[in-house]
C-alpha cells in the first residue's frame, strides 16, 4: 500500500505566550531524501522544551523555532519505518521500529563528532522541532544514520519519552559523578524529568533524596525508589535536612525543575567536592546555576550542565526500560491536546 497524500499535524500559530498549535492537514513526504527514513509516528511525547519553543520562551536567549521546522515541534517520537532512502537500506528496512530524538542529525566530521563522546555539540546538528519539522505529525522524516532503533521489550509509548526526557535524566545522573551507595538530591523529583531521574539513579545504585511538594508526590517518589522525601512546602530548612540525612551533604544534585528556587538552593545541598548538574531550563534570563565564589572555592564544588544524550546514551537509557528498571509514567492525549497540556505545564 502506498503512503497517504495528507496527514494530521499540530502546527504553531502566532507567537509568544498566546501561540497555539492547532491541528491541520499537511502533505506527507512521499520519498525520503538521501540518508533519510520516513517514520510513521505512533507515539510522541510533549517535552517542556516543546512548550518553550512553541511559546518563544527562550527568545531572550536567541533560541527560537526556525522557519525550517515548519511550525512543527516535538522530539520524543517513536514508530514504524515506512520508507527508506537507498543509501541507508543497509541500516533500515520498512517495518523496523525507530525513535526520533532532539538531535536529528550531525555532520560526523567535526571534532565533536569524531571524539566519540560529544556529537551533541556538533555545530551543524539539525534539531527536531527547532530546525527541522518535529514529531507532532503522523509521518516524520529523520536521518537514518542517527535515528535510534527501538529494542524488543520497549513499547512505542515507553520509547518516545526516553528519546528526550529519559536520556536527559540518565545522562544527568552520569554527569553527577555520584557512585553507587552515594547520595543524590533531585529537586522536582515528582515531575516529568524528575520521576525518570529517580528511577535511573535508583537503578544505578545511588541513594536518592527526592524534593517536591505534597503527599501525592511523596508517594510517587517513594514508590519509584527514593530513599528519602523532603516536602518543600513543609520543611523550612531543606539544606539542614539533607545534611542530617547524609552527615556531610549530598555527593550530587540534579536540578530537574526549571525553577529559580531549585537553582538557588542546590549548592547548599552539596558536601565538599560535590557536583550540581543543571538540567531544567528556566525562561527567566537572570536565573543562574552557581554559588558565591567563596563557597565554590572553599567547598571545591563542581557546577556542570547536561543536555539530552548521545546516540549511545539513548541506547543505554532504553536498555534500562527493556530490563524493566525504568518506566515512564504517562498522561495520554492526542495532537488536539497539545495546547491544553502546554497550559498545564505552565501552571505546574
Amino acid at each position: 500500500m502506498g503512503l497517504p497524500q495528507e496527514q494530521t499535524a499540530a502546527v504553531k500559530s502566532g507567537s509568544g505566550h498566546d501561540a497555539t498549535a492547532p491541528v491541520k492537514q499537511i502533505p506527507v513526504p512521499q520519498t525520503p531524501g538521501p540518508g533519510q527514513i520516513l517514520v510513521k509516528i505512533n507515539w510522541t511525547g510533549l517535552c517542556a522544551s516543546d512548550k518553550s519553543l512553541l511559546h518563544d520562551e527562550w527568545a531572550a536567549f536567541g533560541v527560537s523555532m526556525q522557519p525550517s521546522a515548519q511550525g512543527i515541534a516535538g522530539h520524543e517520537g517513536a514508530g514504524e519505518v515506512v520508507a527508506v532512502a537507498d543509501d541507508v537500506k543497509e541500516i533500515w528496512k520498512v517495518g523496523d521500529r525507530a525513535g526520533v530524538k532532539w538531535v536529528v542529525s550531525v555532520c560526523r566530521n567535526c571534532e565533536f563528532c569524531t571524539n566519540g563522546t560529544d556529537e551533541l555539540h556538533c555545530p551543524k546538528q539539525v534539531n527536531s522541532g527547532f530546525t527541522a519539522a518535529g514529531t507532532f505529525q503522523e509521518y516524520c522524516l529523520t536521518d537514518g544514520r542517527y535515528a535510534t532503533r527501538i529494542p524488543d521489550g520497549v513499547s512505542d509509548e515507553e520509547a518516545g519519552p526516553i528519546m528526550c526526557g529519559g536520556v536527559t535524566a540518565y545522562t544527568a545522573c552520569k554527569r553527577s559523578a555520584v557512585r553507587p551507595g552515594q547520595w543524590l538530591v533531585i529537586p522536582g523529583a515528582g515531575g516529568g524529568l524528575g520521576h525518570l531521574a529517580v528511577q535511573y539513579a535508583k537503578a544505578m545504585g545511588m541513594r536518592v533524596i527526592a524534593i517536591d511538594g505534597g503527599d501525592a508526590k511523596k508517594k510517587l517518589c517513594k514508590d519509584l525508589g527514593a530513599e528519602e522525601f523532603l516536602d518543600f512546602t513543609q520543611v523550612k530548612d531543606l539544606a539542614g535536612e539533607v545534611t542530617r540525612i547524609t552527615k556531610y551533604g549530598a555527593h550530587g544534585v540534579v536540578i530537574t525543575a526549571a525553577s529559580r528556587e531549585g537553582y538557588a538552593a542546590g549548592p547548599s545541598f552539596l558536601r565538599p567536592g560535590g557536583t550540581l548538574v543543571a538540567v531544567g531550563l528556566p525562561k527567566d534570563t537572570d536565573v543562574v546555576a552557581g554559588a558565591p565564589p567563596i563557597m565554590l572555592a572553599l567547598k571545591r564544588l563542581n557546577i556542570v550542565g547536561s543536555v539530552t544524550g548521545t546516540l549511545k546514551d539513548v541506547e543505554e537509557a532504553l536498555d534500562f526500560t527493556a530490563r524493566g528498571l525504568v518506566r515512564p509514567i504517562l498522561t495520554k492525549g492526542t495532537l488536539h491536546d497539545i495546547d491544553k497540556f502546554c497550559g498545564l505545564m505552565a501552571e505546574a
